[in-house]
């Protein structure tokens, strides 16, 4: 098997941030570099860290995820965004990554990982289904205006 060593992004190094960008990029097309590197340094404020599989020095998985603690459900592992580049589809980054994750859930203290995803990634969810996710809610969301 090929070496899928995870490693934890800088996110105090812009150049880091940008490096992530390109990968980021396939699950958040709407954010501009310069929106990618501002958003990631506000989410690391709020506890948000990036964990990466580099290929020939080329970032090619990615997962962004912070611990969070809710009414519903406790202490969890929430993950924010799993990417890996549509170039490197099942090559097993996926599942390394999501296998680490888990594994910091559980050594954070976590009692459950949970995650949102878009309705048409059917090799995310095959994946989620097959470590163990189960789909147990809707996400709904409102378009908030902002009035002066």
């Amino acid at each position: 098997m090929m070496d899928h060593a995870i490693q934890e992004l800088d996110t105090e190094d812009p150049q880091a941030i940008e490096a992530a960008y390109e990968v980021f990029s396939v699950l958040r097309p709407h954010l501009s570099k310069t929106g990618f590197i501002d958003q990631v340094r506000a989410q690391t404020e709020e506890g948000y860290r990036i964990v990466f599989i580099e290929q020939n020095a080329e970032i090619v998985a990615a997962a962004g995820f912070r611990v969070a603690t809710f009414l519903a459900w406790g202490r969890v592992l929430y993950i924010d965004d799993f990417i890996t580049h549509p170039q490197n589809k099942r090559s097993g980054f996926g599942s390394a990554l999501l296998d680490w994750l888990l594994e910091e859930g559980r050594r954070l203290g976590c009692g459950a990982a949970h995650l949102d995803t878009g309705h048409q990634r059917h090799d995310a969810h095959r994946l989620y289904l097959n470590k163990g996710f189960v789909l147990n809610s809707h996400h709904m969301s409102a378009a908030l205006s902002l009035r002066d």
